[in-house]
């Protein structure tokens, strides 16, 4: 019995003693691999100048959202005790724009890993830490005693220079948009109204994505029809019928020619939805806006988005929407008779109307063009785009773009470039690539500003950006290929990472893409042109099985062709969008439903709007992000420097033009305004009326200016893209989630552009 006990207490001995040691052996093991790890990042090269912080954990990104709030509110605090008689340069505008400069990249720091971190803990603690951060930025732009100090520096006028008065005006009008001009009652009444229009706007979003209403089809063998990555074939039932949604769905199936004219009215009409959803938000949205307006000094909403614009005034957007519209008359009648010509030929006699305009201009571009954008898709392998695209801007802005070896990264996929002139071997700048497909990621395509340029009091802050994607990565040796409208796309955000790092304003708030909204589209729709050039689309492509073989002058010349197909019909959609949201914006008690069918009618050479449909009611972008200034992006083509751009046939690129671009506006000063930048660069008065004669020209028939010997163009995309760009609602996005609104509501630049 003894002897049993006796073996019993060695046993569990023994098993403690193994059980001790495996511990100690697991402990060892981690031991070593965090040594192992943190030696390895210790090796990992960091960005030059950089105080963007990657990699942090949960805790690391919450203790530094806590200590940018303590800055920042240690900062505010001093200027707000310096004595009205004692204001200077030195006590109040510079501790600011130091503070700004130095903790946006902080910032970012923290926001960043809600984008690209593969943990969702390190996400949510990101979103936690974006939030502290919004509200004590909220707190700060309504602090009164700070708002008094600047108040009294700008009173006094003594400035040191022009970027300090417009860096000091625009401290003042922040700050003024947030009420603290006014009496105690009225700034609570603004409070009031904000939070408001904040809840109706997000219902008004949330309503389009919780929208359940469908048709069902039978299945027809769709697939033979559209490309696979268009049909969700989960939808598809052991019943044969698919069963399609509002918005996106509905909008592919218009073009399908399996479908009688009655089905493509009821595609329609699910994207116009029923004429009840969406109304009484739509409705009160403009009313409380136009109170905000009016309480902040403003006679109407349009007025107050407006100003500090490039447009500057809600009548010049109304001249140049008008005039735009009124110039594409012509254009765009011979464009509808041809699709009222086909209809006829295939119909009879059947009245024509915008249900058919999709349908129709496919069916015209199937048979005017022999472009198969499958087989384009085999040309643009991404391992050749990338490199091309860094030719292209080599070429253009006089760059020079180097990856950056062993740099410290938050995924293995992502790459790090360094941008340097190529003239002079300065530094430019940093840009990280991050577009590769994998979950958890943002997933959209966008540039992020992580670390805005400045130069302050003799010291530069380099600037440093990332761009971040969803592409296909070469699997099992078979390259990821890009969609054409990829491709434009891709190099349309190249052409803010270019703007980004070109930038050279002194002061953070000016730099980056935090510029004018009219004209911070401008360089990528610059940029966007050389896709449809032959010469460069070669340097960007080659045919994926053997890449000395690039795209075929054929395919080319057929792009360029579609491009402007049909593309003043288009444009007139986009000018009916863009005149309804200016005209609710600056008058009052507007019957919207009766507004639509008279724009419909007269800017659409009369075709009548969808009888039973409510556009007002699915039209995202003037419910939040595009109030009153849906009409940017056409302002931003119409630019002068759209059309500046010159090609010969000796040379691919002529150097000046860009290089002169890059050094008067990509890294233009805050003393000018954005207008006056562009006359300085074009050598003459910035008038819109010649740009619209330009857009209308580019837009519709590729017609070179015999006066200055300039070709412009203007952009599109491909598939799916130009189906959705066709159709009657094109300036609606379904792809805008509760998510996008808050970063919208904030009212700041954001973390992204795109």
């Amino acid at each position: 019995m003894e002897k049993n006990e006796g073996k019993r207490r060695d046993r569990k001995n023994l098993i403690a003693l193994t059980g001790a040691a495996a511990l100690a052996a697991v402990a060892l093991n981690f031991t070593f691999t965090a040594l192992n790890t943190h030696f390895k990042n210790r090796k990992k090269k960091v960005v030059p100048g950089s105080n963007v912080r990657i990699n942090l954990s949960a805790s690391e990104i919450l203790r530094l959202a806590d200590h940018i709030v303590a800055k920042s509110k240690e900062v505010h605090d001093a200027v707000a005790s310096v004595p009205l008689d004692k204001v200077t340069y030195s006590n109040t505008i510079l501790p600011l724009a130091e503070l700004e400069a130095q903790q946006f990249p902080l910032i970012q720091s923290c926001a960043l890993p809600k984008l690209v971190a593969d943990s969702e803990d390190i996400r949510k603690a990101s979103i936690e830490a974006e939030r502290r951060i919004d509200a004590h930025v909220s707190a700060c732009s309504k602090r009164e005693d700070v708002y008094r100090v600047i108040k009294t520096f700008t009173a006094r006028g003594d400035w040191i220079s022009s970027e300090v008065k417009r860096f000091a005006q625009y401290l003042v009008r922040d700050f003024e948009r947030n009420g603290l001009n006014l009496t105690s009652t009225k700034r609570e009444e603004l409070e009031r109204l904000r939070a408001q229009i904040d809840e109706l706007s997000i219902r008004y979003i949330r309503n389009l994505n919780d929208d359940s209403s469908f048709l069902l089809f039978h299945d027809m063998n769709l697939s033979k029809f559209f490309p696979l990555h268009l049909i969700n074939l989960k939808r598809l039932r052991f019943t044969g019928k698919l069963n399609i949604e509002p918005y996106y769905d509905a909008t592919i199936f218009l073009c399908c020619h399996l479908l009688s004219r009655k089905w493509r009215t009821l595609c329609a009409m699910m994207i116009g939805i029923q004429e009840k959803v969406n109304k009484t938000e739509a409705i009160n949205l403009i009313i409380l806006r136009h109170k905000l307006a009016r309480l902040l000094g403003y006679s109407n909403y349009a007025e107050y988005a407006i100003n500090h614009r490039m447009a500057n005034s809600s009548t010049k957007v109304f001249e140049f929407l008008e005039k735009l519209s009124a110039s594409l008359n012509e254009s765009a009648s011979k464009e509808l008779y041809i699709l009222k010509e086909l209809k006829r030929k295939e119909e009879g006699e059947i009245p024509f109307g915008l249900a058919d305009i999709p349908y129709y201009v496919k069916r015209v571009n199937e048979q005017q063009f022999d472009l198969d954008f499958g087989v384009v898709k085999q040309y643009f392998p991404l391992n050749l785009v990338l490199p091309g695209i860094f030719k292209i801007c080599q070429d253009l802005f006089g760059l020079r773009f180097e990856e950056v070896a062993d740099a410290e990264v938050w995924h293995q996929d992502v790459k790090l470039f360094s941008v340097f002139d190529l003239s002079s071997g300065e530094v430019m700048g940093y840009f990280y690539l991050d577009i590769y497909t994998r979950e958890g990621k943002y997933g959209h395509t966008c540039v992020v500003g992580l670390q805005n340029g400045s130069w302050i009091n003799s010291t530069r802050q380099i600037p440093l950006a990332l761009l971040i994607s969803q592409l296909q990565k070469e699997v099992d040796g078979h390259p990821g290929l890009l969609r054409f409208s990829e491709v434009v796309n891709l190099l349309h955000e190249f052409g803010h990472v270019v703007h980004y790092i070109c930038n050279r304003a002194p002061f953070a708030r000016f730099s980056g893409l935090r510029l004018d909204p009219d004209f911070v589209e401008i360089p990528s729709l610059l940029l966007e042109n050389w896709c449809y050039e032959s010469k460069s689309l070669k340097m960007i492509s080659g045919f994926h099985q053997d890449i000395t073989k690039p795209i075929e002058d054929e395919i080319c010349k057929s792009i360029k062709r579609w491009r402007c197909s049909f593309s003043a019909l288009k444009l007139k959609q986009e000018i009916l969008y863009c005149l309804f949201d200016q005209i609710i914006h600056s008058t009052e008690n507007v019957d919207m439903i009766g507004l639509l069918k008279h724009l419909h009618s007269k800017v659409m050479l009369g075709l009548p709007m969808l009888e039973g449909t409510n556009p007002a009611s699915c039209f995202p972008r003037t419910a939040i992000g595009y109030d009153a200034t849906c009409y940017s992006r056409i302002w931003s083509e119409a630019c002068p420097l759209l059309s500046s751009y010159v090609y010969c046939h000796d040379y691919l690129f002529l150097y000046f033009p860009y290089a002169a671009f890059g050094l008067k506006m990509l890294e233009a000063k805050t003393c000018k305004l954005s207008y006056s930048c562009i006359s300085t660069h074009l050598r003459k008065e910035f008038k819109y009326q010649i740009s619209v004669q330009k857009l209308t020209q580019t837009r519709t028939c590729m017609v070179i200016n015999n006066k200055n010997g300039l070709y412009g163009h203007a952009r599109c995309t491909d598939d799916v893209d130009d189906v959705i760009w066709q159709s009657m609602l094109m300036w609606r996005n379904r792809g805008m989630f509760i998510s996008d609104v808050e970063k919208i509501k904030k009212g700041s630049s954001g973390w992204g552009w795109n």
